[in-house]
C-alpha cells in the first residue's frame, strides 16, 4: 500500500475561504491524500463571515508532502506573524510542494521562501511580491522547482488540478475535474484586468484601494525583517 500524501492547509485569521476550500475539493480525491487543515493556535478561524472549527495546531504536525497557503486580506498581518512564519518555514522545508494560492504568495515571501523564484498572485497585489525578490507571474497557475503558486481565490482550482496531474498524472486529473463538472463558463468575461471593462476595473480598484497602504506598507516591514533576519544568519 502506498504512503500517504499528507496535505496541510495553513490558515490565519481573515484567510478567503475558497482560496483553500477550492483546492481541498479537489485535493481531497487525490489519492492517498491525507489532509489537514491547521492554524497557528488551533481551534476556530473564522473566514469572510464562516468558521472552520476542529483546526490542528501547526507546530504539532511533524511534516507534510504538500503545504498550502491561502490568501485573503487578513494577509497582512499574517506577513508579520513571526510565529506563523517560522511554521510555514519549518514545514516548508521537507515538504514536497510548497504551495498557495492568491495572496498566500506573499506569506511564502515574507518566509523568505520566494527569493528568485516566479510566482503568481491576485492581480492586485501581484507586484508586491517583488519586495521580498520574488518574480512576479501574471500567469494564472506558476510552477518554479518545488513551489508551485495559483492566482487570485478561484484560480486555487485550477492549481490544485495542475497538482494533482503532476502527482497522480492527467488520467486521474481529468477524472477528478469531470467528478466536480468544473467546466468554467462565466457569464462575464471580466474575471481578469486586462479583460473587465474600464468602468468595474475601476470600480474594483477603489475597493481595493481601501487598506492598500496598509497591505503594502505591511509587505515592506516584511520585507525588510526577512532581509535583516538573513542578514543576521549570515553573520552567525
Amino acid at each position: 500500500m502506498a504512503d500517504p500524501i499528507r496535505i496541510v492547509f495553513a490558515l490565519f485569521p481573515g484567510v478567503t475561504h475558497l482560496d483553500f476550500t477550492g483546492p481541498h475539493q479537489i485535493l481531497a480525491r487525490l489519492p492517498g491524500a491525507q489532509i489537514t487543515v491547521a492554524s497557528l493556535a488551533g481551534g476556530e478561524i473564522e473566514a469572510d463571515g464562516l468558521i472552520f472549527a476542529h483546526l490542528a495546531r501547526l507546530d504539532q504536525i511533524e511534516a507534510c508532502d504538500i503545504l498550502c497557503i491561502p490568501g485573503g486580506f487578513g494577509t497582512t498581518q499574517a506577513m508579520g506573524d513571526e510565529a506563523f512564519l517560522d511554521q510555514v518555514k519549518r514545514l516548508a522545508w521537507s515538504a514536497r510542494y510548497v504551495t498557495s494560492v492568491c495572496t498566500g504568495s506573499l506569506v511564502l515571501a515574507a518566509a523568505g521562501l520566494l527569493e528568485g523564484k516566479r510566482a503568481a498572485c491576485h492581480w492586485a497585489w501581484r507586484d508586491q511580491l517583488a519586495l521580498f525578490g520574488a518574480i512576479p507571474d501574471e500567469a494564472r497557475v506558476v510552477r518554479d522547482g518545488r513551489f508551485v503558486t495559483g492566482g487570485g481565490v478561484t484560480a486555487g482550482v485550477d492549481f490544485a488540478l495542475t497538482l494533482v496531474a503532476e502527482i497522480a498524472g492527467p488520467t486521474i486529473a481529468q477524472a477528478i475535474q469531470l467528478a466536480v463538472e468544473y467546466a468554467p463558463d462565466p457569464p462575464f468575461q471580466s474575471g481578469r484586468p486586462e479583460l473587465a471593462p474600464p468602468e468595474i476595473l475601476a470600480r474594483v480598484r477603489r475597493i481595493y484601494d481601501n487598506g492598500m497602504d496598509e497591505r503594502r506598507a505591511a509587505a515592506a516591514a516584511a520585507a525588510a525583517a526577512e532581509r535583516l533576519g538573513k542578514g543576521a544568519l549570515e553573520g552567525v
